[in-house]
């Protein structure tokens, strides 16, 4: 498990990073400058690697709302049965940890919510598109509420949360979306 993820990026110092990685100190500092330029790369990684890839699958995927389902079922596999189950999300941690307060991670954070809910929106396109979403429905405000879903899976696996629960959640809030008389499958496989 990583430093941050058992403690906490405030509470990672140097000290730590080097015992734990065996690189010296002189190096991640001719590398990175400082601990929190350490931290920006960190996440700047994390985002293209693993992010990335999912924001494009739902900017792309065209099935509407079988595509946010899918979406949501990688999220809840990573964050409950992958290979870093629990340790929720680098984002949200930072986040909730309070590296927000410094904005150069803040401006990386904003752009990460920007881009998620962009791609939920373009999910949503598709799903209005196909006549699978409820007329009623505000498409930017339902992204929004999409976003705030994920974080909440990030928090909630990461505090325990079973993954056959936040799956029923995920298939509960797509369904209320649904047009009266739609089936579209909405399980977060």
């Amino acid at each position: 498990m990583s430093l941050s993820a058992v403690f906490g990026w405030a509470d990672t110092g140097i000290a730590d990073i080097v015992d734990t990685t065996g690189i010296s100190r002189s190096s991640l500092y001719a590398t990175f400058g400082s601990k929190q330029d350490l931290c920006l790369a960190a996440l700047r990684r994390y985002l293209a690697e693993h992010a990335g890839p999912a924001f494009a699958a739902l900017e792309t995927g065209g099935r509407g709302l079988p595509t946010i389902a899918e979406f949501f079922g990688g999220l809840i596999t990573a964050r409950c049965l992958g290979p870093r189950a629990r340790w929720g999300c680098l984002a949200t941690n930072l986040q909730t940890g309070g590296q927000a307060r410094h904005s150069s991670v803040r401006d990386v954070l904003t752009e990460h919510h920007q881009q998620l809910r962009g791609a939920l929106r373009a999910a949503l396109d598709s799903a209005d598109r196909l006549d699978q979403l409820r007329r009623d429905l505000d498409l930017d405000a339902t992204g929004e509420h999409l976003v705030l879903v994920a974080q909440g899976i990030n928090l909630r696996s990461r505090a325990g949360a079973d993954a056959s629960t936040l799956r029923s959640a995920i298939a509960a809030a797509l369904n209320a979306l649904r047009r009266s008389g739609n089936t579209t499958d909405t399980w977060p496989r």
